[in-house]
């Protein structure tokens, strides 16, 4: 009698907790469903979905669920596995991303995926990091000029994002950059912690329908926090990925924000976390709409001169290029992997004014405003 009370009470409190137990509760028996209540583990991470094991081990994941390093390394790894399951969907070859999961010996490390060689795809690189350690002086030196109040000498930092670049094969495709971020620096009994991140649209050839979905998108997710941030983040991205010796901003824009630390963490994280799932739904169309699109050896080469001045920003002034240039123990495949797989350089290259390519320039000197507050 006493056995069949305790295997309805188990019965009972096990189907309370379905949610956390689903597994279980589906599959196992009622002695297991019993057993498992008296354990004293809390509840395990699902990581079938990754594109590899997260970089944390999966007992501390679940141990520190509610720690913000927790919530963004388990974030990103979401984002990085819908976003290469999308583009796989997409390409045609049936080619399919390559994982290189890194550790790092001064702490932490990452899971770089790239596909190459692609029919849609020519290079396609979407990577996370997460990685731990003390920040040099340099860097420290870097933050310190770009406002954050930090003592000299080496400092225990944390910082997680996911970045990603993708160069298609078609000139009639724009290339997409992403990234989001989040970082923790531990000065003394101070924490200081911030967000940042922006996605951003590079075509070859101006599609005012395209950049107007691709704006639209972003709007509509930002209005969503704060009916300030897309006036102000669109105009922020134009002013940072400009080429000042070109003349030239390397996109028609989107996003980018950086050090956001209001109004509280947790709602910084659900604002990157909408920005970062926004993605898909801002470029996946656009690949849809053109890959299948015909091309000349005009367009091809124009779109090469064009990736040369990706090439030129992303190495001369892009910070977070230089950031993990100067961090210990960098992965410079992993930093490099933004390059396209070809581009090309022109001596004194000029368009016609009046041509599709004079025109792209054209908007490329004077940003514009792609849709209406």
């Amino acid at each position: 009698m006493f056995f069949k009370v305790f295997l309805k009470n188990c019965t009972l409190i096990c189907y309370q907790r379905q949610r956390d137990l689903s597994k279980l509760s589906k599959y196992g028996t009622l002695f297991t469903a019993g057993f498992s209540l008296f354990s004293t583990s809390k509840s395990s991470i699902d990581t079938s979905s990754f594109m590899a094991e997260p970089i944390s081990s999966v007992e501390y994941l679940a141990k520190n669920k509610d720690d913000m390093k927790i919530k963004v390394e388990l974030m990103i790894l979401r984002v990085q596995a819908e976003f290469c399951k999308a583009l796989e969907k997409e390409e045609e070859s049936g080619a399919k991303f390559v994982v290189d999961k890194w550790q790092r010996k001064e702490g932490g490390g990452g899971i770089t995926c790239i596909m190459q060689d692609g029919k849609v795809f020519e290079k396609a690189g979407v990577n996370i990091s997460v990685i731990s350690g003390m920040l040099p002086p340099a860097a420290i030196a870097r933050m310190r000029s770009q406002g954050k109040k930090l003592s000299d000498g080496e400092l225990p930092f944390f910082a997680a994002g996911v970045s990603s670049v993708i160069h298609p094969k078609n000139p009639l495709i724009p290339t997409i950059h992403f990234n989001y971020r989040y970082f923790e620096v531990r000065d003394g009994d101070t924490v200081h912690w911030w967000f940042g991140g922006g996605t951003d649209l590079t075509p070859y050839y101006l599609n005012v329908a395209d950049a107007v979905h691709f704006h639209t998108v972003l709007k509509d997710t930002l209005d969503k926090h704060d009916k300030q941030y897309y006036p102000k983040f669109k105009k922020w991205c134009d002013e940072y990925f400009y080429i000042p010796h070109r003349y030239e901003t390397r996109g028609v824009g989107g996003i980018f924000f950086d050090d956001l630390d209001t109004p509280s963490q947790e709602s910084c994280f659900k604002f990157v976390t909408d920005c970062a799932d926004a993605v898909k739904y801002s470029y996946i169309p656009l690949v849809q709409r053109h890959k299948h699109a015909t091309y000349s050896k005009q367009e091809r080469e124009w779109q090469l001169l064009r990736r040369g001045r990706y090439v030129e920003f992303n190495l001369i002034y892009d910070r977070g290029t230089k950031f993990g240039l100067l961090t210990p123990g960098a992965r410079y495949e992993s930093i490099l992997m933004s390059l396209p797989l070809k581009a090309r350089w022109e001596y004194m290259h000029q368009p016609g004014k009046d041509t599709p390519e004079g025109e792209l320039l054209e908007v490329l000197k004077n940003p514009r405003e792609w849709v209406k507050e």
